[in-house]
C-alpha cells in the first residue's frame, strides 16, 4: 500500500481540483446542474481514485484505479474544451488548467506503467 498524501500525482490532482472549482465559479448559474456539476465531479474523481487505489491490496488494483483517474482526466479536458468553445470560460483561464491536466495524465501513465512492472 502507498501513502497517497505523499504521492506527487495526488498532490497535483488536488491542486487541479481547486483550480477547476475556481474556474467553474464563473460559469453561468444555468449551467450549475449541467456542465458545472459534471466538471466538478470529474475533477474530484481524479485525486479520489488515486487515493482509493493506493490503499488497495495490490499494485494491479492500484494501476486499475490510476486508469480510472486517467479516464476522468481526459473527460475533464473534454468538458473544459466544450466550455471554452461555448465561450463560457475564457481561453486564458482554461488553457493553464488543461496543460496541468495533460501533465497529470503523463504522470498517470508513468505511474501505471511502473506499477504493472512490479
Amino acid at each position: 500500500m502507498h501513502q497517497f498524501e505523499k504521492l506527487k500525482i495526488w498532490q497535483k490532482a488536488i491542486d487541479i481540483t481547486v483550480d477547476v472549482y475556481k474556474v467553474t465559479s464563473e460559469l453561468p448559474i444555468d449551467e450549475r446542474f449541467n456542465l458545472t456539476h459534471q466538471i466538478k465531479k470529474c475533477a474530484v474523481s481524479i485525486p479520489s481514485n488515486i487515493a482509493e487505489g493506493s490503499r488497495r491490496n495490490s499494485n494491479n488494483e492500484f494501476a486499475h484505479f490510476i486508469g480510472i483517474a486517467n479516464g476522468s482526466t481526459y473527460e475533464l479536458i473534454t468538458q473544459l474544451i466544450i466550455s471554452k468553445r461555448l465561450e463560457l470560460i475564457d481561453e486564458e483561464k482554461v488553457s493553464p488548467v488543461i496543460n496541468e491536466l495533460v501533465e497529470i495524465s503523463n504522470m498517470n501513465f508513468a505511474l501505471q506503467k511502473s506499477l504493472k512492472k512490479q
